[in-house]
């Protein structure tokens, strides 16, 4: 059976946009079992879980013997041995390079920027270096916003007309900027919301919430 390591607990802020959900999305859409590994307070520091997260982080995952971490690699991992098929990288070569392209765009070239300015916004709001530094932050996400606004286009999805795995974790990122509007003056909010319209997503999210409230 799989196992993947989430929070028991994180602050309102954070439930709904903790990284374990990129995993579980990944795993309803590829149509593969699952069980969580809840960790309560301090036993992200154990040495028993950082010799399966050196970082103390989660998601981490565990088949058959495979432990990996770090969400874009478990999910790229999940998408190559679905059971559903191609439910998340198609199997062509040229497609396939694509939608793993666009992993790589969501988690290096815009997380970064988002995350950087979530970060201001929730953790370093009453800072004078943080008051100084927003408005820069605010704009270089505008810019990675307009760029992938231009790149997507009018098409539903980023890459070959289908959803895939760079969809999932693009959806993922642009969520955590869900205390902002930037994402809808973007023209991203349709995007978003069929990304969140995909049934594997609400159960992925709905199974996140669960662990919190119990």
């Amino acid at each position: 059976m799989i196992k993947v390591s989430a929070f028991q607990s994180v602050p309102p802020f954070a439930q709904g946009l903790v990284r374990d959900l990129r995993v579980r999305w990944a795993l309803e859409e590829a149509g593969l079992a699952y069980e969580q590994k809840l960790l309560a307070d301090g036993e992200k520091d154990r040495a028993d879980y950082r010799a399966w997260q050196p970082f103390g982080q989660v998601p981490a995952y565990e088949e058959d013997g495979l432990r990996l971490f770090e969400s874009g690699a478990i999910v790229l991992h999940v998408a190559g041995r679905s059971e559903a098929g191609e439910a998340l990288l198609p199997a062509a070569p040229g497609p396939r390079a694509r939608a793993i392209e666009w992993v790589f765009a969501a988690l290096n070239t815009i997380e970064p920027q988002i995350q950087n300015l979530a970060a201001i916004d929730l953790f370093f709001a009453d800072e004078d270096w943080a008051k100084a530094r927003r408005p820069g932050a605010q704009e270089m996400v505008e810019k990675r916003l307009a760029d992938l606004a231009a790149a997507l286009g009018d098409e539903d999805w980023l890459a070959d007309g289908r959803f895939t795995a760079g969809d999932l974790l693009m959806a993922t990122v642009l969520r955590i900027l869900r205390h902002t509007s930037l994402v809808a003056e973007a023209g991203l909010d349709d995007y978003l919301a069929r990304c969140e319209a995909r049934p594997a997503f609400g159960r992925g999210l709905a199974a996140q919430m669960a662990a919190f409230e119990g």
